[in-house]
């Protein structure tokens, strides 16, 4: 393995590593790209490298994967994370700092759609704290616009939503 996939893989594992919520592989892959650190591929293959040894485990959420890093890529982390110059460190925990809500909040708010065996559509949203579900709705409606519709307002307007039906609830 080159000395290049390696630091890939342990800025991968630095990055999962310095928060306590999932990281999508989106979120992961643009940053290291914008960075100019690697392209692509060979992110991707990073990415299959660390999944293949259990170093991290992946999860598929509503069209989007979820990357958590699993106790041997962190004791990995721990014994080898030297070998990310200080610089690339630098750059993750500035990065982590900075974005650290959106980060959070994109793989916390969780909507999507589906065709129902009677031909309305189901969106379905979810607000995840780590791995509980503290909210999870799931709304039919006539048709997929109003499904569509649901699904992107759901971003904006789910803590207003929560904070409603709990208000109601604990009447």
């Amino acid at each position: 393995m080159s000395e290049s996939m390696t630091l890939y893989k342990l800025i991968i594992l630095y990055m999962l590593n310095k928060v306590n919520f999932p990281l999508t592989k989106t979120q992961i892959t643009d940053f290291i790209l914008e960075k100019g650190y690697t392209n692509y591929f060979t992110l991707q293959q990073a990415f299959f490298e660390l999944t293949d040894s259990a170093l991290i485990s992946s999860e598929p959420i509503h069209n989007v994967t979820h990357l958590h890093i699993t106790d041997d890529g962190i004791h990995t982390i721990e014994f080898f994370k030297s070998k990310i110059s200080n610089a690339i460190r630098t750059d993750i925990n500035n990065y982590l700092n900075d974005k650290k809500i959106e980060l959070r909040n994109e793989v916390s708010v969780i909507s999507d759609y589906y065709k129902t065996t009677n031909n309305a559509y189901a969106a379905h949203c979810e607000v995840r704290e780590g791995s509980s579900k503290l909210i999870d709705l799931t709304i039919s409606v006539t048709s997929k616009e109003e499904a569509e519709s649901i699904c992107t307002n759901w971003k904006a307007k789910s803590q207003e939503v929560y904070a409603y039906i709990m208000q109601q609830l604990m009447l």
